[in-house]
């Protein structure tokens, strides 16, 4: 049978055998908001969790600051942001004192072209737009520690804006749960001295930090207090189907808007397999997640509820910038067996950029064998990998049924990190 694929622009049509396939993943079907921009005008107007309209709370503030995701998350700032700009300059925050910060985390910045597809080239030409820069502590305010001892490094403009606003979209997240809400301060605007401790070996090697986990989830639980101290005064967030439109916009309160958002999300993308599978074929949902290896990652981590002890893991990923960072790239191809690298990390002897995604990878690779299917990846550096590889879906299916057997079971998430796969 022939399945698509998530992978990088285009998507990949793949034929995979019709005996061994247990289930495809999918998330539910949801049809589009016919009128986005109303939409998210009427959640200004009528925000959850609070009393008046963003119009009516952005009153008698001076300046704002507006966080948006970076290009490696399809948010739609383009319908969001613009009755956001407009109700802010109803109320009389002129343009000239609204900032619109990208919260990159510890990604890099996102530069020329990547501005105008981001936000368009209206808000881009009219608007003051800028990254953050995690590694850059002079950039950063001290605000303090929170109860766990973690110090609170957060960017400097937007702990100095009047009003702030945090905006995104939900989905599942391999560490905090769901994204959104919180996470665009933290690791969003945080600087590295806090995401020392936010992706350090105590939050990754926590069984609750991961994919569908609030409750009882250190990150979460860190991540909204350091959100409080930043003073997030108000959130938009949205909902997005398969084909990335929207389907659900939830503004207001930071933590309330954001619970009614991940109800929502998750009643749309949870999906489950009658027992664990020998076999689950993954992607990292296509452009922009696939880009490098680093996101990729999260295709992984999607996969590994389903997956039985032993078994594999396919990850079709197009990787058409490489690995990553400089120093997930050096982790990446090290060539000391993983658990050496691992063992490493966790005594925080050092603390290495991105280590966090390579816990995510080791993990993964504890639980299955894992085939990555990268044409944007050179063989030499797929060799180095710690992983085996195939140049084709169909040859990466075929090697791990030569491992498990013709009567092995087999899953498909064609759009890896956006769904949220569980054993029924």
């Amino acid at each position: 049978m022939q399945v698509e694929l998530a992978y990088g622009k285009t998507g990949l049509r793949v034929t995979l055998p019709q005996r061994p396939l247990v289930k495809i993943l999918t998330m539910k079907p949801a049809d589009p908001i016919l009128d986005p921009p109303t939409a998210v005008i009427k959640s200004l107007l009528n925000p959850i969790g609070f009393n008046h309209s963003l119009y009516d709370m952005a009153k008698n503030h001076g300046s704002a600051c507006i966080l948006i995701c970076d290009i490696t998350r399809p948010v739609p700032n383009k319908i969001i942001l613009p009755p956001v700009l407009k109700s802010l300059a109803a109320a009389g925050i002129p343009h000239h004192t609204t900032h619109i910060l990208i919260a990159t985390g510890i990604h890099r910045p996102n530069l020329d072209d990547e501005l105008i597809e981001l936000v368009g080239p209206e808000i881009a030409a009219r608007y003051r737009i800028e990254n953050h820069f995690s590694r850059d502590l002079a950039s950063h305010t001290c605000l303090g520690k929170t109860s766990r001892g973690t110090d609170i490094w957060i960017d400097s403009r937007f702990v100095e804006a009047e009003y702030k606003i945090a905006t995104g979209f939900i989905e599942p997240h391999l560490m905090a749960g769901f994204s959104g809400g919180r996470k665009l301060v933290v690791p969003g605007i945080s600087s590295i001295e806090t995401m020392k401790y936010m992706h350090g070996p105590k939050i990754m090697e926590h069984p609750l930090s991961r994919e569908g986990v609030i409750e009882g989830n250190p990150f979460h639980e860190e991540a909204l207090e350091i959100a409080h101290r930043a003073g997030v005064d108000f959130i938009v967030n949205v909902a997005l189907n398969e084909k990335r439109e929207i389907i659900g916009v939830f503004s207001g309160h930071m933590i309330s808007a954001h619970e009614k958002g991940v109800e929502f999300v998750r009643s749309i993308v949870r999906d489950t397999v009658p027992h664990p599978v020998d076999i689950v074929l993954t992607t990292a949902a296509g452009y922009p997640l696939d880009t490098t290896y680093y996101q990729s990652i999260k295709g992984l981590t999607a996969a590994m509820p389903i997956v039985k002890q032993g078994g594999t893991i396919i990850l079709a990923a197009r990787c058409e910038r490489g690995l990553g960072s400089e120093e997930f790239a050096g982790l990446a191809t090290d060539p000391r067996p993983v658990a050496e690298i691992i063992d490493e990390i966790i005594s925080e002897k050092q603390f290495v950029i991105d280590q966090w995604q390579f816990e995510k990878f080791a993990q993964a690779a504890r639980k299955a064998d894992i085939i990555l299917v990268a044409d944007g990846l050179k063989p030499e550096i797929k060799n180095r990998l710690h992983v085996k590889w195939a140049d084709t879906v169909e040859q990466a299916v075929a090697m791990a049924l030569k491992t498990h057997g013709e009567n092995s079971r087999l899953a498909v998430i064609p759009k890896g990190p956006y769904i949220l796969a569980q054993v029924e």
